[in-house]
């Protein structure tokens, strides 16, 4: 596997020699000052890939092009968003970078509701839990017809939680689920984010999974040409939030997306985290039936709890995550392809001097030090061990 680490620009906290030293080769990073919608110059490409050479790495991996809300919906004009997304792509692929990673999860971007959860060892995680993202959705959001989504029981317990918030914690809760997270293509008010769920009435899986073929249609061919593959992320976490639909979240979406186009450019990026959310998910079984079409990995472990709903990040070795036969996996489909995939470790947890520095929530240089050297090790031995194909 090619080893790589996200980096969110200059200036992110973890630094490009960080990242050197800390064992990686690539990059993978965005222009996120860019507005959504907007063709990504070549020139301000050019200027973050030397940057990036500059300090003795390469940029690996685009994570990721914005794709308009305008695109989901199918609003008026929603194809000059696509033509314009297109153009990033080859602008793009004309300075080298040619695996673009993206996502088509609709309004908000991957979801938690606490981003330093405290672990028994004092490390602290991301974490989603289900009690709190329901008294959200169902209190102070106040989303209309919300309680269809949820058993009595978790209302109940939802009605118990927000009772016992002063405003210091609703305003943090909020603030965790519609501001933004690191990598987010968007941030709301509870009034605008309101305006962006009404957006989606009507809109259900089988009619976004249609608008996802038709945006296909348009910026596959451009990549095509470029040649550049695009890796589409799944839904984080993968399952309906807020009454919206989600289309990347299971082996059978995998299947549908595939099937839009044979183009080996309409690929997947295979994030371990996300799909490991779901118990029926065989992510080695995934892995190898998709293989040819995986252009990015995303290697974390994530850990359900007892309520079968919430979940939190885990080390990268533990959770719910076969690291070891994820990793088999990819060395035998890499073996096959005559290739290393671009890699990076996903969400670390904060520990040691992690705990006492600012950090991108997610993203500690320290956390993410150990799951490179955890998952290079794992890579080495399955490399080691396995016989030749």
């Amino acid at each position: 596997m090619q080893q790589t680490w996200r980096w969110f620009g200059p200036s992110d906290p973890v630094t490009l020699t960080d990242i050197r030293q800390a064992g990686a080769t690539g990059i993978v990073t965005a222009l996120h000052d860019m507005p959504n919608g907007t063709v990504w110059p070549r020139e301000a490409i050019r200027a973050r890939r030397e940057m990036i050479e500059a300090a003795g790495l390469v940029w690996a991996v685009v994570e990721s092009i914005p794709v308009h809300e305008d695109i989901k919906t199918a609003a008026p004009g929603w194809q000059r968003h696509a033509e314009a997304w297109a153009r990033s792509v080859e602008n793009l692929a004309a300075e080298g970078v040619r695996t673009i990673c993206y996502n088509f999860m609709p309004v908000l971007d991957w979801t938690r509701t606490e981003l330093a959860h405290e672990l028994p060892d004092g490390a602290r995680c991301l974490r989603f839990d289900q009690a709190r993202f329901a008294a959200f959705d169902l209190f102070i959001l106040a989303r209309e017809g919300a309680e269809a989504d949820y058993a009595p029981a978790e209302i109940e317990a939802a009605r118990r939680l927000h009772a016992g918030m002063d405003a210091g914690e609703i305003a943090r809760l909020t603030d965790t689920i519609i501001a933004g997270l690191p990598g987010s293509e968007e941030s709301y008010s509870l009034e605008s984010f309101r305006a962006r769920l009404a957006a989606y009435a009507g809109i259900d899986a089988a009619a976004l999974r249609g608008q996802l073929a038709a945006f296909l249609a348009i910026v596959l061919p451009a990549a095509e040409r470029a040649g550049a593959v695009l890796a589409i992320h799944p839904d984080d976490p993968p399952r309906a939030l807020f009454g919206l639909p989600r289309i990347v979240s299971c082996e059978a979406d995998m299947a549908a997306i595939a099937a839009m186009s044979a183009s080996p450019a309409n690929g997947f990026t295979f994030c371990t985290g996300s799909y490991g959310v779901r118990a029926d998910n065989d992510l080695p079984a995934m892995l190898a039936r998709f293989g040819e079409r995986v252009h990015f990995l995303h290697l974390r472990a994530t850990k359900r709890e007892a309520d079968g709903r919430s979940f939190h990040e885990a080390a990268h070795l533990d959770g719910d995550v076969d690291m070891v036969a994820v990793i088999s996996q990819v060395v035998r489909l890499e073996r096959r392809r005559d290739l290393a995939l671009p890699m990076r470790p996903d969400h670390g947890h904060q520990l040691l001097d992690d705990l006492r520095r600012v950090s991108t929530p997610g993203y500690p240089a320290i956390g993410r030090l150990r799951g490179l050297a955890e998952l290079r090790g794992v890579e080495r031995a399955v490399a080691a061990l396995l016989p030749s194909l």
